[in-house]
C-alpha cells in the first residue's frame, strides 16, 4: 500500500476516489471468490424457497452476471450495524459507541435513506474500532457475528433470486459498502460467487485505520462492477443488478436488467419512470407492478454503510 500512500482525499477528486475504491474492491472481491471456491461451504440458508418460474436469467449465459446490493436488499438492517454489535458483546469497544451504532441503525429505519453525514459517522466509527486489529481476526469474528445476527436477517425472496441466477450457470456477486470481510462471509455463507465492499488498508495483515479510495458506495459501487466486468468478460447489456436505494441508481444504469428491491420513494419513483422491475418484500400486499409482479414478504429495514479490510493483488 506504500505506492498508494500520495493517493490522499485532498489530492483526488470526488470522481477519482470512487474509481480508486471500486477497482481495489475488484480486486479484493475477486480474490476472495478464490476464497469461496476453496471453501466450498454450503449455503445455510435452509428456508423454503418462494417459487419462481421467470424468462430471465437466461441459461447457460455466462457472459451475464447479477449485482446484488446488501442491506435492505439481500439482508434486513445493516451489515455494519449487526458487526458493531457482535464487536461490541466481545468488548471491542464502550457502551457509548455502541449507542452510535444504535442511533445510526434508527436513522436508516425511520428516514429510508443513507444520509452521508451518517455514512460518514459509521465509516468513521468503524475504522476507529477496527484500527490495529489484524484482518485474520476480524475474519474469524465475521463468521461467528453472522450466525449471532445476520442469518436470520436474510429476504428469501432475494435470496431466491440469487438462487435462480446460479441456477442459471450465472455469477452472482453481493456489492456493498459493508466491510469486504463482512460480504465475503455473507457471499459464501449463501453460497454465491463473491463480494465487492469496502477496502480498508491494511499493513502487514494489521488494519492502519485508513480506507483505500472511499466506501463502496454509489458511484464507487458503479466503478466496482465496471472493473470486474471487465476483469471477468461480463456483457453488462445481460447483467443484472438489483437494490433498495436510489444511490444505486449508477450501479443500476449499468446493467441491461436492473431490479428496484424494497425500494425506497426515490427509487421506486425512478424505476417506475424507467419501466425497471420491481419486488417489494416488505409487506404482506403486493407493490406496484413495474415490469413484473411484485412477490410478497415480512419486515422492513434500511441500508448503511462501511469500513474495513485489505487490499489483494489482482488474480489476473
Amino acid at each position: 500500500m506504500a505506492a498508494l500512500g500520495w493517493l490522499t482525499p485532498r489530492k483526488r477528486s470526488a470522481t477519482a476516489r470512487s474509481v480508486l475504491a471500486g477497482e481495489a474492491a475488484a480486486e479484493a472481491g475477486l480474490k476472495s471468490s478464490q476464497e469461496i471456491d476453496g471453501v466450498g461451504t454450503a449455503p445455510t440458508d435452509t428456508a423454503e424457497p418462494e417459487p419462481v418460474v421467470p424468462d430471465f436469467p437466461v441459461f447457460g449465459d455466462a457472459r451475464a452476471a447479477a449485482f446484488f446490493d446488501l442491506d435492505n436488499t439481500v439482508m434486513q438492517g445493516a451489515a455494519i450495524f449487526h458487526f458493531g454489535r457482535g464487536l461490541y458483546k466481545r468488548k471491542f469497544f464502550q457502551r457509548r459507541e455502541l449507542a452510535r451504532f444504535a442511533w445510526q441503525q434508527a436513522w436508516f429505519r425511520l428516514a429510508g435513506v443513507e444520509d452521508p453525514q451518517h455514512m460518514q459517522d459509521a465509516r468513521d466509527s468503524a475504522l476507529s474500532i477496527v484500527k490495529g486489529h489484524r484482518v485474520a481476526e476480524l475474519m474469524s469474528i465475521g463468521e461467528e457475528i453472522y450466525d449471532e445476527y445476520m442469518a436470520d436477517r436474510i429476504w428469501p425472496g432475494t435470496r431466491t433470486l440469487a438462487q435462480a441466477h446460479l441456477d442459471a450457470g450465472q455469477q452472482v456477486w453481493l456489492v456493498t459498502a459493508a466491510p469486504v470481510e463482512t460480504a465475503t462471509i455473507i457471499a459464501r455463507r449463501l453460497g454465491l460467487t463473491g463480494a465487492l465492499g469496502t477496502v480498508a488498508e491494511s499493513v502487514d495483515g494489521v488494519y492502519t485505520g485508513k480506507l483505500v479510495g472511499e466506501p463502496l458506495h454509489g458511484p464507487a459501487k458503479a466503478e466496482a462492477v465496471r472493473a470486474l466486468a471487465a476483469a471477468e468478460d461480463f456483457d453488462l447489456a445481460r447483467c443484472a443488478a438489483y437494490s433498495d436505494s436510489h444511490n444505486d441508481i449508477p450501479m443500476l444504469s449499468l446493467v441491461g436488467h436492473p431490479y428496484a428491491i424494497n425500494p425506497d420513494s426515490k427509487l421506486r419513483k425512478h424505476a417506475k419512470d424507467r419501466d425497471w422491475r420491481l419486488r417489494d418484500y416488505r409487506t404482506g400486499r403486493k407493490a406496484a407492478k413495474v415490469g413484473i409482479p411484485a412477490a410478497a414478504g415480512v419486515g422492513a429495514l434500511a441500508g448503511g454503510t462501511a469500513a474495513a479490510v485489505a487490499l489483494h493483488r489482482r488474480r489476473r
